[in-house]
């Protein structure tokens, strides 16, 4: 092959774009924002980061995945994109919501680079629960209240043994549990069976740091009463935890009523 007609491998940056607030980046994101020149995007990423800091011409893929959403794009079909791009010689910015590893599939990403010899970095950013956890006053640990916390995904085929949520709940720390907000009361009621005190409050925060946030906040016993039929906007976050009672003491930030910052990226 003429190597005048060789097209240099590209880059990949792999980068969070933290929980919604779009000033809630990285200096070293906004830079790259800058200068990439194809943006593969998670739906769950405030679309003004997008509008304020990258070039105008940049080409943005929306390649959002969601749970009980058949128009997801699969990850090898996000993965095929972003090797078809770098490929092409180009800066490829692939930018998720929260932080780039935090509960994210950025292994099979990183396999497919690897794999296709093409260079990339990693940029990290505020997850969702750091977010949450500032714009309600709700600090994670806190003297007296708890001394550790716990980061947990949940759906109801997710399979633990019954160890497993004993030792959850009667931890003293605090948890945190990511994509479960549509089946909270399923979940309650797994750690109710083992909680010593069914009081233990139990938040479910929507929108974080945007200005649609929104604090729901219950028990585990009375969380399927109060939060029956209820549907809780995307992204939404989980927090159990004696902790939460801080809330009310430290609360600074009011969001509005309803709406979303989120464009539907799934497509």
């Amino acid at each position: 092959m003429d190597e005048k007609n060789t097209v240099a491998v590209g880059k990949v940056i792999l980068a969070g774009a933290g929980p919604g607030d779009a000033e809630l980046i990285t200096l070293k994101l906004q830079k790259r924002l800058a200068i990439a020149d194809v943006i593969i995007c998670d739906r769950l990423v405030n679309p003004e980061i997008i509008a304020l800091f990258a070039k105008k011409d940049v080409v943005v893929i929306g390649a959002g995945k969601q749970g009980y959403n058949e128009a997801s794009k699969t990850q090898d079909e996000i993965n095929q994109l972003i090797v078809d791009n770098a490929l092409k010689g180009l800066t490829v910015l692939r930018l998720k919501g929260g932080d780039v590893a935090f509960f994210s599939n950025v292994l099979d990403e990183l396999y497919s680079l690897k794999s296709n010899g093409i260079p990339f970095e990693i940029i990290p950013g505020i997850t969702a629960a750091a977010g949450a956890s500032a714009y309600t006053g709700i600090p994670l640990t806190a003297r007296g209240f708890s001394q550790g916390v716990q980061w947990v995904t949940f759906n109801p085929s997710a399979v633990h043994p019954p160890e497993k949520w004993k030792y959850l709940v009667e931890s003293n720390d605090t948890l945190v549990f990511y994509m479960a907000s549509k089946n909270v009361i399923f979940l309650s009621g797994l750690l109710l069976q083992y909680a010593a005190h069914k009081d233990l409050p139990l938040a479910i925060v929507e929108q974080a740091t945007t200005p649609y946030q929104k604090i729901n906040i219950t028990s585990l016993k009375n969380c399927a009463v109060d939060f029956k039929d209820r549907e809780f906007s995307s992204p939404s976050l989980v927090i159990v935890g004696e902790v939460i009672n801080l809330h009310h003491q430290f609360k600074w930030f009011e969001g509005e009523e309803s709406g979303s910052i989120f464009k539907e990226l799934a497509k």
